[in-house]
């Protein structure tokens, strides 16, 4: 396994190691914070965030009723949506996925139904004709989607996530280290792989087991299964009591940041944590030193796990 010194930063065994190494760690998160900002400025990341902007942004309940009937969907949209805004087609003998869609409309202020049911209904109020009225929910239609993955045409654009490097030594060294850190590992074949376009999952056992489950998609690229397995390693580590849906954006940006920097002491090339920080952050990306504290102590666990392994 590759020792501290070949990083290309030299951590002594002394009692000054751990003050080195998170000095060396905030020195790379200044790096990071740097490539973040650089990738949200350019014309790849404008031009995929162009088009996340298209897709909608749906309900708990419609994200659920997604996930029973399609789990391995990422975006969908429906028919004519494809066609129209992503120059794409659903092909032939696709089975759509059945979602709730709003029904807008013109609404009585008294017994807030459409103009063609409150006519049918025992509400007398005629203050005002149905076309003063202003529009409201009024209920739900069944309306049909379909996943990217049904559809073909104009591929859409993708951020370049990737590492990159020689990670041969280091994943086995991360799957040993599993043990110790008390995780629970598995590298799943890309056949037998049921998360969709997620390239890895950290879950329970099962409902009354707490050992946390890390799954990551096997791959050719050993650099990039090695950085995805940091990446979940770090949600076991720190998120594993939690799943808070308004700090999911912020458990993503810890363990990606974790993930770059473990990568980046075993000298793979973790450029592609900026655009996927990128994607994940609404704020500037001066948020990710705010949780320095724990992205810091989170990757030196990790690294003297593998290390003295």
């Amino acid at each position: 396994m590759m020792t501290a010194s070949e990083s290309g930063v030299s951590f002594e065994e002394t009692d000054t190691r751990h003050d080195k190494m998170h000095s060396t760690i905030e020195d790379w998160i200044d790096d990071l914070v740097a490539d973040v900002d650089e990738a949200k400025a350019s014309q790849q990341f404008q031009e995929w965030l162009d088009v996340q902007s298209r897709f909608h942004d749906y309900s708990h309940r419609n994200t659920l009723l997604i996930k029973l009937q399609c789990p391995e969907a990422t975006r969908v949209a429906g028919y004519n949506t494809w066609r129209s805004e992503f120059d794409r087609h659903v092909q032939e003998g696709e089975q759509a996925i059945w979602i709730w869609a709003p029904i807008i409309t013109k609404q009585c202020p008294e017994c807030e139904n459409s103009p063609s049911y409150h006519e049918q209904s025992d509400c007398d109020y005629d203050e005002t004709s149905p076309e003063e009225w202003s529009k409201g929910l009024v209920g739900f239609k069944p309306t049909a989607v379909f996943d990217v993955s049904q559809t073909e045409g104009e591929p859409l654009p993708e951020l370049e996530t990737e590492a990159a490097g020689d990670a041969d030594d280091l994943v086995p060294a991360l799957l040993h280290a599993a043990t110790t850190l008390d995780i629970d590992v598995r590298v799943v074949d890309a056949a037998e792989w049921e998360h969709g376009d997620a390239k890895g999952v950290c879950k329970h056992r099962t409902l009354h087991e707490g050992q946390p489950v890390v799954e990551a998609k096997a791959r050719s690229n050993q650099a990039d299964l090695a950085v995805t397995l940091v990446h979940e390693y770090a949600h076991a580590l720190l998120h594993f009591d939690g799943d808070d849906e308004p700090e999911r954006a912020k458990r993503e940006v810890e363990a990606e940041a974790v993930a770059y920097i473990v990568g980046r002491y075993f000298n793979l090339d973790t450029s592609g944590s900026a655009f996927y920080l990128a994607a994940w952050q609404d704020d500037d990306a001066e948020s990710i030193q705010e949780r320095l504290g724990r992205i810091s102590s989170t990757a030196q666990e990790i690294i003297d796990t593998v290390v003295e392994g």
